[in-house]
């Protein structure tokens, strides 16, 4: 009888164990952990940048303007729909829509100097990258190249703003060579000054691109510029016909993020004109930090939404004028 109770004793346990060997063993997840290390971008972006964004629309629609004949203090602005948008395309006291002004004076900046950006940084780019030439020391060429692009904008204006003010020495040595007239201002002109802040971008910022686009052509496997090479393709042919359409879309992201830098340009007008109030160089950005100056939030909030929207369709139109050839 023993033995008996002992054997089956023995076997439930085996049963026992064989039911916990059978039962699926749970398998670990990281897929939470993959969510929670993401998290913090998602939230750090609600706060610091969706939010904002939403209240700047927001405040568009609210007037903060004590003299618009609206009932305002500082505590309960007044709703007020699409007036502030209205106004800022009204003529102010001088006969100007400034909002008009500073978005071209914008746009002829940035196309100045985007321009010449673009095609330097290009030539640059396919000469670092030329299997044919094989030049040495281009680690150091792309460094000098990029260190303008560490130095505060406003350093640089403070700089050039010496250089070419009525005392500098560029001024000195144009006057004494009989280039510019005597009484000339290169801050005051409106056709220097605007060259001044587009080289100003230019030589900030072409370095950055030339390094994008030589890591557009340095992707673009080598075997192809050779196959193409034996079949008896000119460089031009090999130039026009591969390497600028397989380097498409490194070309759109520059130029649509120079488009979205350029269009909120500031830093550089800024210092180097604002003292002499040239117009020609006013910004839609400068038009805006003005508007918040005077704490009138909501013409402020309109001309953000305004820029909002003129970069959505500009930066749509370049890519879709760029890439029409994929679209067929």
């Amino acid at each position: 009888m023993q033995s008996t109770q002992i054997n089956i004793e023995n076997s439930s346990n085996i049963e026992g164990l064989n039911e916990v060997e059978n039962k699926p063993k749970k398998k670990l997840s990281y897929t939470k952990w993959g969510y929670i290390f993401i998290a913090s971008f998602f939230v750090i972006y609600l706060i610091f940048t969706l939010v904002p964004q939403l209240l700047t629309i927001y405040d568009s629609f609210f007037d903060y303007d004590p003299f618009s004949g609206i009932l305002v203090t500082d505590a309960h602005p007044e709703f007020c729909g699409f007036l502030n948008y209205q106004r800022l395309f009204q003529e102010n006291a001088l006969g100007v829509i400034e909002i008009y002004q500073t978005i071209g004076n914008t746009l002829i900046m940035w196309i100045i100097g985007a321009i010449p950006q673009m095609v330097i940084a290009l030539i640059l780019a396919l000469i670092f990258t030329s299997t044919r030439l094989k030049l040495k020391g281009t680690g150091f060429f792309k460094t000098a190249f990029y260190m303008p692009n560490l130095i505060m904008a406003s350093a640089f204006s403070a700089l050039f703003l010496m250089l070419f003010s009525q005392i500098g020495p560029i001024y000195t040595l144009f006057k004494d060579m009989g280039w510019i007239p005597e009484h000339f201002d290169f801050v005051v002109n409106k056709t220097s000054a605007r060259l001044m802040v587009a080289f100003l971008n230019f030589i900030m910022w072409f370095g950055n691109t030339t390094i994008l686009l030589m890591a557009g052509i340095q992707s673009i496997d080598e075997s192809i510029f050779e196959s193409a090479r034996i079949d008896g393709a000119s460089t031009r042919r090999v130039l026009f016909d591969m390497t600028l359409p397989l380097l498409k879309p490194i070309v759109v992201y520059v130029l649509i993020t120079s488009m979205i830098g350029g269009l909120q340009m500031f830093d550089v007008p800024q210092v180097l004109t604002n003292k002499a109030k040239n117009s020609g160089t006013r910004t839609i950005i400068m038009l805006l930090n003005d508007y918040l100056n005077m704490k009138n939030y909501g013409r402020a909030g309109a001309i953000s939404v305004i820029l909002f929207i003129i970069t959505a369709v500009l930066s749509i139109f370049v890519f879709k004028t760029i890439n029409k050839k994929e679209d067929r």
